[in-house]
C-alpha cells in the first residue's frame, strides 16, 4: 500500500563536437548541391578502425558490444548515424560523464582510399559520486540523498546507497545493479532496504525491512521483470483514535513473494503522452517461498492515447486488480488495493473509497477504475513554442469501485458487486508537465455516486505524481 517512486530520463543530448568529415581522395572544388548529396549518400566507405580514448578502469570488452554496429556502416551517412547511436548506448551505461565522436580518414599502412577511422573520446565518472534531488510520488514529495559507485568492477556495475525523507515516507536502501554486456535491458539487481511509511487515511504506520532480487529482460516488444522479495513488516497505529480493525491488524508479519511484471509501452512520454499505448500486467504469489502471508495478487493497467484536431489529445485508461487469500488467514491491510484521490478517481479524498471502520479505510480485495480525458492547449495559446507548451487544459470523467469479496458466491456475484455503488466524477482543470519526471494537476471536481463513509473533495483538488488514472 506504499507509494512507488519512479523516474524516467529524457534521452541524453548530443554534447561534443560535430562529426567532422575529411576526404583527401576527393577534390570537391565547388560542386553543385546535388553533387554534395550524392557524395554523402552514395559514396561507399569502410570503417577500418574504431578507437576509444580516455578509458581508465572500464574494461574494453563491455564497450565492444556497444560500438559493434559502427563497423557495419556502408556509406558516410550510415557511419554518422551508427556512430551517434553508439554514443547514445555508451552514455546509457551510466559510467561516462561525456562522450565525443570524431570521424576521420583512415591512416596507417593498411589505410584504404575509402577507409574511415571513428574515435570515441570518453570521460569516466568519478569512482564515487554524490547527489541531492527531490522526488515526486503520488501526491507526496521527498528529499533524496544518494551515494553512488558507478562502474564498480569496470563493466557498468553500479552500487548505490540512497536515503529518502518525505512527507509520508522515510527510507534508505543499498542496491547493486549489473547489466549483461551488449544487452543493457537485460540486467540483474539486488536491494536491501528499510522503509517507514505513514498512511493517515488508515491511521496506520508501516515499517518494512527487506531484501529483493530482480531480473529484467526484453522479449520481442515486451519487457519483463522477475522478482523475489522477502520483507519483515511491522504495522502499528498512527493515532490513539485508530479503529479496532486497524489495531487488530497491528503486529509483525513476514512476507516472501515471487512476482512477474510484463510491460508493453509505445507511448512517446510516460508523463503526458500524445500518442501510443501502455499495457502492464503484474502477478504476485506470496507464501510458497516461506513467510506467514499467503495470497495470489493480479492487477493490470491499460492506457490508450490519440492525437486529435487542434493539437488536442484523447486519452483513456483502465485499471483493475484482485487479491485472493490462500489458506485460512484473511488478507492483510498492507496488501489490499486502495482507490480514490487526485491521482485515481478524482473528487474523492486520498484512498477514501470502499470498506472502512470508524473512519479508517481498510482497502479492498478487488477493484476497477477507468478514466476518459481530453487534453487541449491553453486558450489563446499563451507562451506558444516555449513555457506555455508545458501546460494543458484538462477535461475528465473518472469512475471506479472497490470492495471485498465473498469467495463462496461465485464469479457472477463478484461482477455484480463491482457494478454496484459505482463512484464517478467529472471536471476540468490545468495540467503542468515537469519535464519527463512528474506532473501537477489543479482540477475542479464534481464527485457523483457518493456512498456513506466516502470522503469527497467537492471543488478544487490538487494532485502531484507520476501515475495518473
Amino acid at each position: 500500500m506504499g507509494t512507488v517512486h519512479a523516474r524516467s530520463l529524457d534521452p541524453l543530448p548530443m554534447q561534443g563536437p560535430e562529426l567532422g568529415l575529411q576526404a583527401d581522395d576527393m577534390d570537391l572544388g565547388e560542386p553543385e548541391h546535388e553533387e554534395k548529396q550524392e557524395v554523402l549518400e552514395n559514396k561507399d566507405v569502410v570503417v577500418q578502425h574504431v578507437h576509444i580514448g580516455g578509458l581508465g578502469r572500464t574494461k574494453e570488452d563491455i564497450l565492444t558490444y556497444e560500438i559493434a554496429d559502427v563497423f557495419r556502416a556502408k556509406n558516410l551517412i550510415d557511419v554518422m548515424k551508427k556512430s551517434h547511436e553508439a554514443r547514445q548506448r555508451l552514455l546509457r551505461l551510466g559510467i561516462f560523464r561525456n562522450v565525443e565522436v570524431v570521424i576521420d580518414t583512415a591512416e596507417g599502412a593498411d589505410a584504404l582510399p575509402n577507409g574511415l577511422d571513428v574515435t570515441f573520446e570518453v570521460k569516466e565518472l568519478r569512482r564515487m559520486t554524490g547527489s541531492y534531488n527531490t522526488m515526486v510520488g503520488n501526491n507526496e514529495g521527498s528529499m533524496v540523498l544518494g551515494l553512488k559507485l558507478p562502474n564498480v568492477f569496470g563493466r557498468a556495475e553500479k552500487l548505490t546507497f540512497q536515503f529518502s525523507y518525505g512527507t509520508k515516507e522515510t527510507s534508505y536502501g543499498l542496491s547493486f545493479f549489473k547489466p549483461q554486456p551488449g544487452h543493457f535491458e537485460r540486467n540483474f539487481s539486488i536491494n536491501l532496504y528499510k522503509v517507514t511509511g505513514q498512511f493517515p487515511w488508515s491511521s496506520l504506520r508501516e515499517t518494512d525491512r527487506g531484501v529483493s532480487t530482480e531480473f529484467s529482460f526484453p522479449i520481442w516488444r515486451t519487457n519483463h521483470t522477475l522478482k523475489w522479495e522477502g520483507v519483515w513488516r511491522e504495522l502499528g497505529c498512527l493515532a490513539r483514535t485508530s479503529s479496532f480493525a486497524v489495531r487488530e491488524e497491528s503486529g509483525h508479519s513476514l512476507k516472501s513473494s515471487l512476482s512477474h511484471t510484463m510491460v508493453i509501452d509505445t507511448r512517446n512520454s510516460t508523463i503526458l503522452p500524445r500518442k501510443g499505448a501502455l499495457l502492464k500486467i503484474n502477478q504476485e504469489l506470496a507464501g510458497y517461498t516461506g513467510g506467514d502471508v499467503s495470497f495470489l495478487k493480479e492487477d493490470f493497467e491499460i492506457q490508450l492515447n490519440k492525437t486529435l484536431f487542434w493539437d488536442s489529445v484523447l486519452s483513456t485508461s483502465l485499471w483493475g486488480g484482485m487479491l485472493l487469500p490462500l489458506g485460512d488467514k484473511p488478507s492483510s491491510i498492507a496488501d489490499r488495493f486502495y482507490l480514490g484521490g487526485p491521482t485515481s478517481v478524482r473528487g474523492f479524498s486520498m484512498y477514501s473509497i470502499g470498506p472502512q471502520s470508524e473512519g479508517d479505510y481498510l482497502g479492498g480485495e478487488v477493484y476497477w477504475a477507468g478514466g476518459l480525458h481530453l487534453y487541449t492547449p491553453l486558450p489563446f495559446r499563451p507562451g506558444r513554442g516555449s513555457f506555455g507548451e508545458l501546460f494543458r487544459t484538462h477535461f475528465f470523467l473518472n469512475a471506479g469501485n472497490l470492495c471485498n469479496l465473498n469467495y463462496g458466491e461465485g464469479p457472477r456475484a463478484h461482477l455484480s458487486k463491482l457494478a454496484e455503488c459505482i463512484r464517478w466524477s467529472y471536471g476540468a482543470g490545468i495540467v503542468l508537465r515537469l519535464g519527463n519526471i512528474a506532473r501537477l494537476e489543479l482540477n475542479y471536481c464534481i464527485p457523483m455516486g457518493v456512498r456513506s463513509g466516502d470522503r469527497i473533495c467537492d471543488g478544487v483538488q490538487f494532485g502531484a505524481g507520476i501515475r495518473f488514472l
